[in-house]
């Protein structure tokens, strides 16, 4: 994608690690989604593989070349048609990329992204969030969904979540994934030792899900939306002041050479990238050529 769009703006801000996290914990809430997850990944032994893979994915999909976007795709699909997952309570085997599914972990997880980005303090208006999950349609078709099944605005959004509320349960899957996010068991001693220093991350992430998923739960004690906002916001603040290189240790080696490749990629199309992607969210720095395109017009609602 382009650096003129809403995508752009919300997949470049660092608020994206709370609102991956807290897509996960959301996810967990579908019985067969969280089946699927527990029976074809090692997500208790590699507790953040599965959030940097997912980070790759995001990535290439918004900045990488055309080309990347299609192989990832690809890729995503490959795997998931490979695998299975089993019901214990009907007996029933389902295929990973059963549509429903599939739709469930895509609204899941751009809703995170999106509500977790606006509520830490992004600017955007109804309109540029009702534009993100328009453009987010083309995301979804990557891993095997047709744009028309997919929530296009906050309308949409918001009607797709009433509709599948009463279909979520907290299974035991889903709680011992809640508090495992909240508590990992880290791969080694000295990683362990930073557990005290990540639990208000985790918790922040969870407090940062809708009312009625933390009711679900139940895990920790309510706490006041004003601090839970606060919290967002500074943790956003804190996040985006790190420089870009500093910042991209956290992804994979493969993803940072595939940012690395969209700098000079975009510098060869004319971008002023000496601040990095990020600084292309500033229109000063595109081709004089570039004029930014205008959201689409949609409906407008209240958050999920």
């Amino acid at each position: 994608m382009d650096p003129h769009t809403v995508t752009w703006l919300v997949h470049i801000d660092r608020s994206m690690w709370v609102g991956g996290v807290r897509g996960l914990m959301l996810q967990a809430l579908h019985p067969l989604a969280m089946r699927g997850v527990w029976q074809n990944s090692n997500f208790q032994e590699d507790p953040f593989g599965r959030l940097r893979r997912t980070a790759d994915f995001v990535g290439r999909v918004t900045f990488g070349s055309p080309e990347e976007a299609d192989e990832i795709g690809r890729r995503v699909r490959g795997i998931h048609k490979a695998l299975r997952i089993k019901d214990q309570d009907s007996g029933r085997v389902h295929r990973v990329d059963d549509p429903e599914l599939l739709l469930w972990v895509h609204c899941a997880e751009v809703s995170s992204y999106l509500e977790v980005a606006r509520r830490g303090g992004l600017a955007l208006s109804e309109r540029q969030a009702d534009q993100y999950l328009y453009e987010q349609r083309k995301s979804a078709t990557y891993v095997g969904l047709h744009l028309s099944d997919v929530p296009g605005s906050l309308a949409e959004m918001a009607a797709y979540f009433r509709e599948m509320r009463p279909q979520l349960r907290v299974t035991p899957e889903a709680a011992s994934t809640v508090r495992f996010l909240l508590w990992p068991r880290l791969p080694s001693p000295l990683l362990s030792l930073g557990k005290p220093a990540y639990f208000p991350f985790g918790a922040l992430c969870y407090y940062s899900l809708p009312e009625w998923a933390r009711q679900m739960y139940g895990v920790l004690p309510p706490a006041p939306s004003a601090a839970v906002t606060g919290a967002l916001r500074a943790f956003r603040m804190g996040m985006n002041a790190l420089p870009e290189p500093l910042h991209d240790r956290a992804f994979m080696p493969a993803t940072r050479d595939m940012l690395a490749a969209a700098r000079a990629r975009f510098a060869a199309a004319g971008y002023d990238v000496r601040k990095g992607l990020k600084g292309l969210t500033h229109p000063g720095r595109w081709p004089s050529t570039i004029t930014a395109s205008a959201p689409r017009s949609g409906t407008t609602a209240g958050s999920t």
